[in-house]
């Protein structure tokens, strides 16, 4: 296997199998790490690789008005929190 291969891999893990970009992170670096460490290669140029993307996350915010009827049902020691 050779960074074709790597390559190639990595790609399928973004492209086919929808993995997360610390999933194909983690990949990278394991094959590094088998390249580096355990075959005492360097890896050489392994091309563009299809990168998976983050996913957007818009936080949550509750409106004021959720607040007060959160608040509102709040009674006894309820409140302490």
């Amino acid at each position: 296997m050779a960074e074709p291969e790597s390559n190639a891999f990595l790609t399928h893990l973004a492209v086919k199998e929808k993995v997360s970009a610390s999933t194909q992170n983690q990949a990278l670096c394991s094959l590094l790490f088998l390249y580096r460490h355990v075959l005492g290669k360097e890896v050489g140029d392994l091309g563009d690789i299809v990168r998976s993307r983050k996913p957007k996350r818009l936080p949550v915010v509750m409106t004021r008005q959720e607040v007060k009827a959160v608040l509102k049902n709040l009674k006894d020691d309820k409140w302490l929190m």
